[in-house]
């Protein structure tokens, strides 16, 4: 007996250690997603000081991490922060390069109120803190009932409304997911994709809604549960579900894209809030 005892702490803690091991990894996640944000306006702010513009060349990602005082692997996130946002173009054998200012219908705050903030504005009381914390008090479960109502919804004016470029920028963001390498890549490759096909209604107003739901996406919660409800195989779901959505789009096929939406909204409300609770609702 006296001998099964500390075998049996020893199996107790276990559980404990793996728990711990997992708060730790998920805040070191969102901590790593906070710094590529800052990261990224922070080399925005500096290239366009410098003077550079569209066309411009930026410096390599070594030069970029001596001259910031970062790693490399820290100035690569930014730079793919930068690049899923459409800000710049990563070629091969060639370097980096700054595409346009932005657009004020793919980011109508950052476009209203400078590269780095959101528009306190337009947030309720409660959410008007610092960039960092915007979006942080809604809760996942109401995020989600609002994109269900809005993004569906929203596809018969993509379909009416989209143009060539519009579609050309989506598969860049599907092309961009596929080759995602990390849970914080993907996501971002995930954020503009939904930001452009909403962007390619071509309506300010949609697309300055959907930007305040997009800063409570940015959140520390939202963070949380997708980071812990991730996996490869859900990530191929996703994006099997992108590819459908952009393929309805394509199609002009307003009923299928409504659909696509639907299910794909519906799969990552299961996957965050409870297998199941989702399913059926509003189809």
């Amino acid at each position: 007996m006296g001998g099964a005892e500390p075998h049996g702490r020893g199996v107790m803690q276990a559980p404990r250690d793996t728990t711990s091991a997992m708060h730790s990894a998920q805040a070191a996640g969102a901590a790593q997603a906070g710094r590529g944000r800052e990261l990224a306006d922070q080399i925005l702010g500096e290239s366009r000081r410098a003077g550079l513009r569209a066309g411009s060349r930026l410096p390599t990602e070594r030069r970029l991490a001596d001259e910031l005082g970062v790693p490399r692997s820290s100035v690569r996130h930014a730079l793919a922060i930068l690049q899923a946002e459409g800000r710049i173009s990563r070629e091969v054998g060639r370097g980096t390069f700054f595409r346009t200012a932005p657009d004020p219908l793919r980011d109508p705050l950052r476009a209203a109120a400078g590269d780095g903030a959101l528009d306190h504005a337009m947030l309720p009381d409660a959410q008007r803190r610092s960039g960092a914390d915007a979006g942080q008090g809604f809760a996942p479960a109401d995020v989600m009932a609002i994109r269900r109502l809005l993004e569906p919804q929203a596809m018969p004016l993509v379909v009416a409304w989209a143009t060539a470029a519009d579609f050309e920028e989506m598969e860049r963001c599907l092309a961009g997911g596929a080759r995602a390498a990390s849970y914080e890549e993907f996501e971002t490759w995930d954020l503009a994709l939904h930001r452009c096909i909403v962007a390619a209604s071509h309506s300010q107003l949609l697309g300055t809604l959907y930007a305040v739901i997009e800063a409570a996406r940015h959140g520390q919660v939202w963070g949380d549960l997708k980071r812990r409800s991730a996996s490869r195989e859900r990530r191929l779901e996703y994006q099997e579900d992108h590819r459908m959505l952009v393929a309805a789009l394509r199609a002009r096929d307003s009923a299928g894209a409504v659909d696509a939406m639907r299910r794909h909204l519906t799969r990552v409300a299961d996957h965050l809030l409870g297998e199941g609770q989702w399913s059926g609702q509003g189809d």
